[in-house]
């Protein structure tokens, strides 16, 4: 179990993230199209996993809209942006946005948070995904993690675009 912070409050996941080196643990998710997709769907391409809460929180909105111009920048690498916001939101806010570089899955159907173990087990978001940051490389290998601590604060972009830069 991992402990993190919700403005200063622990709360806990799961489990811990995979760690560098590992094969990343597969997943399926839900697309704007409903249709469920897997890790093996974006082989071949470095894979970014920008995990959060909901779109609804200034925090994930503000990721969402780094990491658009991350995946801007980025040769052979697909940025999918995952929470448990339903798909119809997450369209719905990439087109109002003008988001076109990210991929957005949802885990309504729940099984990606149990896999990567980033599911609260306590506190008042109970239930949400924990906001991280995973790199996959085009083998499936993971090539970097960060759990943020303070669930309320953004991700260390500078150290992931480094590694992304690098795997």
């Amino acid at each position: 179990m991992a402990s993190v912070y919700f403005k200063g409050s622990p709360i806990h996941t799961e489990g811990e993230l995979p760690k560098k080196g590992e094969t990343a643990p597969n997943f399926s998710l839900v697309n704007g199209d409903l249709e469920e997709v897997t890790l093996d769907t974006y082989k071949g391409s470095k894979v970014v996993l920008n995990i959060f809460h909901s779109l609804d929180t200034g925090t994930c909105a503000a990721s969402m809209h780094r990491f658009n111009k991350i995946a801007s920048e980025s040769d052979n690498t697909k940025v999918l942006c995952i929470s448990k916001d339903l798909p119809f939101a997450m369209s719905r806010f990439c087109a109002a946005e003008g988001l076109n570089n990210v991929i957005t899955l949802s885990d309504f159907r729940n099984g990606f948070g149990q896999n990567y173990k980033l599911t609260y087990t306590d506190g008042i978001i109970k239930g949400l995904l924990a906001r991280a940051i995973v790199i996959i490389d085009e083998n499936g290998k993971v090539t970097y993690t960060e759990q943020v601590q303070e669930v309320t604060e953004e991700p260390d972009y500078d150290s992931a675009i480094e590694a992304l830069k690098n795997s």
